[in-house]
């Protein structure tokens, strides 16, 4: 028979993720809600749009479905996960209360510093006047960054006094970003080639992916605004499984430990956005999910169930 199995989203990654879950002898239907013209191909789309939670509840329980894999962030911030365990429905993805590693900026700071991760120093502001007086523990240029979720809009390189205060009255007067740009943390900017790993993680343990290389700014040559990735590229050229056994080591399982301790345990992937300086790596952010464009290239190199 198979298990039935439920793709929530409708982007290149949940194509990536219904393609390789085609794969599977384990598995015998593969629904997508809402999925696209690619899942159609492979998959059953449900009518469902991906932050419906109450419409995805119920299709799980409508069509027997015995696993939901969840593609974006929204539907998990706003615990889509909780809410299927509830109703006894297996799902890949965290709780709300673990995806704060995503969704709160601030949080995830706060659980690298407990945890030891090494991570670019910040301060989190809610106010123009507290931004502009903490410029003075920065060089240039900085980093300004939405605390919550921003669909990869809410960072900003900045170089001067003028554009932070652009900047920070756009987000935390003029609310452009909404609730996501409540508190803005200021960051330092560091230098070095960005890489992307992704783990499966269960609460305890942590398996890494292939890493992989994204591109994120909008013009030619790595200028103009950061978006939420155009492109990306695996397995990245000098990484090898030693240099990834490392940051497993070094980066992920302490993180998936202290969330552990702190009663909400990761299960699903853990994504680190980290960027190789000449001190090591360091990490930017965290996603807790599967990152888009970074699947489409990751799963095709992924042997295995």
């Amino acid at each position: 028979m198979g298990m039935r199995v439920l793709v929530v989203g409708g982007g290149a990654r949940e194509h990536a993720l219904v393609w390789k879950l085609a794969g599977s002898p384990r598995v015998g239907a593969i629904l997508c809600a809402p999925g696209n013209a690619g899942t159609a191909g492979l998959a059953t789309n449900l009518p469902v749009a991906a932050n419906d939670l109450d419409g995805i509840v119920a299709a799980a329980g409508r069509e027997r479905i015995d696993l939901v894999v969840i593609g974006p962030e929204e539907p998990l911030a706003r615990g889509l996960a909780d809410r299927l365990g509830a109703e006894g429905v297996l799902a890949f993805g965290p709780t709300a209360a673990a995806a704060r590693i995503e969704t709160s900026k601030s949080w995830a700071k706060d659980l690298l510093r407990e945890a030891g991760v090494p991570a670019a120093r910040s301060v989190a502001v809610t106010d123009v006047g507290s931004g502009m007086a903490a410029l003075a523990d920065f060089g240039w240029p900085l980093v300004l960054k939405a605390d919550g979720l921003a669909a990869g809009k809410g960072v900003v390189i900045v170089h001067d006094r003028e554009h932070v205060q652009t900047v920070l009255t756009a987000m935390l007067e003029d609310a452009v970003l909404g609730a996501a740009g409540q508190t803005v943390l200021i960051e330092e900017f560091l230098e070095g080639p960005e890489v992307s790993v992704l783990a499966f993680c269960d609460g305890e343990r942590v398996v890494c992916l292939a890493p992989a290389r994204d591109a994120k700014r909008v013009g030619d040559g790595d200028t103009g605004p950061n978006t939420g990735g155009m492109g990306a590229f695996a397995p990245v050229p000098g990484l090898d499984g030693a240099w990834l056994a490392g940051i497993e080591l070094t980066i992920l399982a302490p993180t998936v430990a202290t969330m552990a301790a702190r009663g909400c345990p990761m299960r699903g992937v853990l994504y680190a956005g980290l960027i190789l300086t000449d001190q090591g790596p360091v990490v930017l952010e965290y996603n807790a999910r599967f990152g888009d464009p970074e699947t489409q290239v990751i799963l095709p190199l992924l042997n295995g169930d």
